[in-house]
């Protein structure tokens, strides 16, 4: 495992599964998301660049949080600490709400929030190059929608929000699946959901976590409930 690189300033680590993003700017550098399997972030970090790094988390289901230790503060959407255990007593919460603004120097992150596959799930779009770092929601893989915390009907609504975006979104960058897929998918998205919602679609039942879970096939991704 490696970086890849996706533009000069953007780098992306995939652990075979799910991914982080190291993303910079004229002043300091962003990491979203830790990785799973990945404990040394932070360290991995230094291959690429010498200005300050900190760690945003679209939102803290376990591969999304394995370096978060490293680090002694981290920003995250105050909704998602129901989810989130602290890696160690002393780290700082640096609260992030939609519509704020990271800036990296010359280059400004826009926080978008998507509550649904979990309560504080949030996304950045770059305001430079258009790129959408989604998390978990917008994919063409599994999209986990089982268990505590999950909410098909926020979900919805959540990628409804996006339509007045989507003229300033030109790639979505999610940490799983294809990379990067189009803002096409999100209309899909809904419909997808809205027939599950709806029982129009039959489900495969699946073992997961020791637990029965109903895979929906919606075409271009799949969501996995209870």
């Amino acid at each position: 495992m490696s970086w890849e690189k996706i533009d000069e300033s953007t780098y992306q680590y995939d652990e075979g599964g799910v991914r982080f993003f190291l993303l910079m700017g004229k002043k300091e550098a962003l990491l979203i998301d830790s990785g799973m399997q990945t404990h040394n972030a932070k360290e991995l970090v230094k291959e690429l660049t010498d200005l300050p790094v900190r760690l945003f988390n679209t939102h803290t289901d376990v591969d999304h949080v394995g370096s978060n230790e490293e680090f002694d503060e981290v920003m995250i959407n105050p909704a998602e600490l129901v989810n989130y255990k602290l890696p160690h007593p002393s780290q700082k919460i640096v609260p992030v709400y939609d519509g704020d603004v990271i800036d990296l120097g010359e280059r400004e992150l826009l926080v978008i929030a998507l509550p649904g596959h979990t309560p504080g799930s949030t996304a950045l779009l770059d305001k430079n190059s258009g790129m959408l770092f989604s998390g978990d929601p917008i994919q063409d893989g599994h999209i986990f929608m089982f268990g505590e915390m999950r909410d098909l009907s926020a979900y919805i609504h959540s990628l409804r929000r996006l339509d007045k975006y989507k003229d300033d979104i030109k790639g979505i960058y999610a940490n799983h699946g294809t990379l990067p897929v189009d803002y096409s998918i999100v209309p899909k998205l809904i419909e997808g959901a809205l027939q599950v919602e709806r029982g129009e679609i039959v489900p495969v039942e699946v073992d997961r976590f020791g637990k029965t879970v109903h895979v929906y096939d919606i075409g271009v991704a799949s969501f996995l409930c209870d």
